[in-house]
């Protein structure tokens, strides 16, 4: 009996460790063959990743393939501007022609002849010759003659405008005159101050009419004479200046040491007759 139970015992031992060592294979098995396939998988992967670098290499040398490219169709985009240059050239010659018929048609046209000036009616012509006739009155001094002229013409001819308003503006201007004449003094040493005072605050015309007005009532008087030369002077007349400075200086020599230093005189230092009046010696 007792050797029946331990081969018994012996055989399921046996069975047991047989089990165990199936199992632990089996077990090793399962383990080698999950194993294998990661490495495997690692396998798979790292021939990938190498060809992936490989592809990748190439895609550097892709580059230069895109330049080669894009140089071999530059010259498509430089063969527009050269078609539309010849399309410029081709249109030039079209504008040039149509400009020159142009020319042409305008050269043909005949130009319209000037107009003639019109002719000034007989009512203007006659207000004109009326205006110079006022006028020279009015230059000469003669301001109440002019007046009256003015004053006839606006009655007449009051219908030409321009010709009246000219003669309403003269008409005004000799009218004043009359009245500062009516207002000026009456004897020569007064208007002669006058003609000073005038002078030396640079109304050189107003001055030239004071000493004028002087002379005609004392026409001997060396000192107006002299005060007219001086008005001259300043006023650019040289040569009426110098002349009414040589008849000062021959009614009154002593006038010569005054004329040396006469800032009024200054505008007739450079004429040699000023020279010969001032500095010779009198005869």
């Amino acid at each position: 009996m007792s050797s029946s139970l331990t081969k018994g015992l012996r055989r399921s031992t046996a069975r047991s460790a047989a089990k165990r060592t199936s199992a632990k294979t089996a077990k090793r098995a399962v383990k080698a063959k999950s194993v294998k396939p990661k490495a495997k998988r690692a396998s798979a992967v790292k021939p990938a990743s190498r060809k992936t670098a490989t592809k990748a290499r190439p895609s550097k040398t892709a580059k230069p393939k895109q330049v080669t490219k894009a140089k071999k169709a530059a010259p498509k985009s430089t063969a527009k501007p050269a078609a539309r240059k010849v399309a410029a050239k081709k249109v030039a010659p079209s504008r040039v022609k149509t400009t020159q018929k142009l020319a042409a048609v305008r050269a043909v046209r005949p130009t319209p002849p000037p107009t003639p000036p019109r002719q000034p009616t007989q009512d203007e012509s006659a207000a004109l010759g009326a205006f110079e006739r006022a006028h020279k009155e009015f230059v000469r001094g003669r301001f109440a003659e002019a007046r009256n002229q003015f004053r006839i013409l606006l009655d007449k001819y009051s219908q030409v405008s321009e010709v009246a308003a000219r003669a309403r503006t003269y008409l005004a201007i000799a009218e004043s005159r009359l009245r500062t004449e009516s207002m000026l003094p009456r004897d020569a040493d007064s208007l002669y101050d006058r003609g000073v005072i005038e002078l030396n605050r640079g109304e050189y015309v107003a001055a030239q009419e004071m000493f004028e007005r002087a002379l005609k009532r004392e026409p001997e008087a060396a000192h107006i004479h002299y005060g007219l030369a001086a008005t001259r002077a300043r006023l650019g007349s040289i040569d009426l200046a110098l002349e009414s400075l040589e008849r000062a200086l021959d009614l009154q020599p002593n006038l010569r040491v005054r004329a040396q230093h006469d800032h009024d005189l200054n505008p007739l230092r450079n004429d040699p007759d000023f020279d010969r009046l001032i500095f010779s010696n009198p005869s």
